[in-house]
């Protein structure tokens, strides 16, 4: 995501590169290219227009110090800019209310249910709650089989009513329920419908009057650019959302209403959706988001999804086990499962700051770990505790059994060996203590 406008950002900084100074010139010439930027990633040209406008203003008012460039310094101007165009800073949702009931609307093919079931799933894991999830599509055949399937897949409750067609009468018996049985939040999926679809834009008006939502979310494809911002104005001007969601930003996607949404309609991007999986849902942070665009990172939110994903008293016993030399290839291929739930390999690699462009125009496969986890299941359970035990015959037998070559085998087993030596090294202080006297003097000031 946003590859092409990072690419034609880092040609706009070039104008820049090797001036001793910011002119009212050379910065001139860098906002063209940036506007234009801007505007070829389907950005609104009013928001685009004046985001370079302050950007200039900015630049032309500070004082380049010496061990900063001009290009560095515009990088920092752009970067505090696009957070807030973005809206500064991230948008919690309110959860203040027993239940709390969050109505999501859309068009047609935004991933509202989808979005619906990740959402269920967010609160249950990261918040704690108890949702309850609502079938209101009553137009869409398989929307309630879709919403019923993904309760079954996060273990959330769903309530549908397959007799009825009032997606009114649906909503206030879902809340119904959800009192009942103690659920304290309430997610009403509804069906898709057309800004210009009268009947169905009063229909979902009429939703919201009855149910009394806490929260609205407007649920767009990201994919839809400068559509998904005019889409958003209309159904705001009728609902009066309270946040936006922005679905497949993991596509082939420019980025434009990512960066027009909150100057356009002036309500927050609160989610985005980043994959299909359950947990490809993250909350927005304005500020992460402006330092991927101008590829700089975002350790933030990798370290975030290491957290969600790794188990600390997991992660205590491991500790235990390197330091005796235990760790064995269950271990291996437990991290390895962990690593897969955080998402998107590419888009994980993107978050490392320096490496999202070096790896841009390279194809990450996502079953990039299945040879090797094909290996270790090829192993029995006495290899996998005992990985000294696979000598060369063990090795044939496992390289036949996973479809693998002997080489691969090999090689999985060298890197496993030299891993394990290395953490052993690292968990024992007094080795650690050994190997750094051991290192060469590094050759400080004169």
């Amino acid at each position: 995501m946003f590859e092409n406008l990072q690419d034609k950002l880092d040609r706009a900084f070039k104008v820049l590169k090797g001036q001793g100074s910011i002119t009212e010139i050379n910065v001139a010439e860098t906002m063209k290219e940036i506007r234009k930027a801007l505007l070829d990633a389907d950005v609104n040209y009013k928001t685009a227009k004046t985001f370079t406008d302050e950007v200039k203003v900015k630049a032309l008012g500070q004082n380049v110090l010496t061990s900063v460039s001009p290009g560095q310094l515009l990088t920092k101007i752009m970067n505090d800019e696009l957070a807030e165009l973005m809206g500064g800073t991230a948008t919690e949702l309110n959860l203040t209310t027993n239940p709390t009931v969050i109505l999501i609307a859309g068009l047609n093919g935004a991933g509202k249910t989808t979005f619906s079931g990740k959402l269920a799933n967010y609160l249950k894991t990261q918040k704690g709650r108890k949702p309850l999830l609502v079938a209101g599509d009553v137009y869409r055949p398989a929307a309630i089989t879709q919403l019923q399937v993904l309760g079954e897949q996060t273990g959330i409750p769903v309530y549908a009513n397959l007799e009825s067609k009032d997606p009114i009468a649906i909503a206030m018996e879902g809340i119904a329920e959800a009192k009942r049985n103690g659920n304290n939040v309430v997610i009403l999926d509804t069906a898709g419908r057309l800004a210009i679809d009268e009947e169905m834009m009063n229909e979902i008006a009429a939703v919201k009057a009855n149910a009394k939502p806490d929260e609205i979310l407007f649920v767009v494809d990201a994919m839809t650019g400068q559509d998904a911002v005019n889409t958003a104005k209309a159904f705001n001007d009728r609902l009066d959302f309270t946040g936006v969601v922005l679905t497949k930003l993991d596509g082939d996607t420019r980025g434009g209403a990512a960066l027009s949404i909150k100057s356009v309609v002036n309500k927050p991007i609160k989610f985005i959706g980043t994959g299909e999986k359950m947990e490809a849902l993250d909350v927005f942070y304005p500020d992460r988001m402006a330092s991927r665009i101008l590829g700089m990172g975002d350790v933030v939110s990798l370290v975030e999804r290491a957290q969600q994903q790794f188990d600390e008293k997991q992660s205590a016993e491991l500790q235990k086990k390197i330091r005796k030399n235990k760790f064995d290839f269950n271990d291996f291929i437990g991290q390895i499962q962990q690593i897969k739930k955080m998402g998107n390999m590419k888009d994980l690699m993107g978050m490392i700051p320096g490496v999202g462009k070096a790896v841009k125009d390279i194809d990450i496969d996502d079953n990039a770990f299945k040879p090797i986890e094909a290996i270790i299941q090829s192993m029995t359970p006495f290899e996998r505790e005992n990985p000294d035990s696979i000598n060369q015959s063990r090795r044939a037998r496992i390289a036949s059994g996973s479809g693998t070559s002997l080489q691969e085998v090999n090689k999985l087993i060298k890197q496993f060996d030299d891993m394990r030596k290395v953490m052993k090294q690292f968990s024992n202080p007094a080795a650690m203590s050994k190997m750094m006297k051991g290192m060469p003097k590094m050759p400080f000031g004169k």
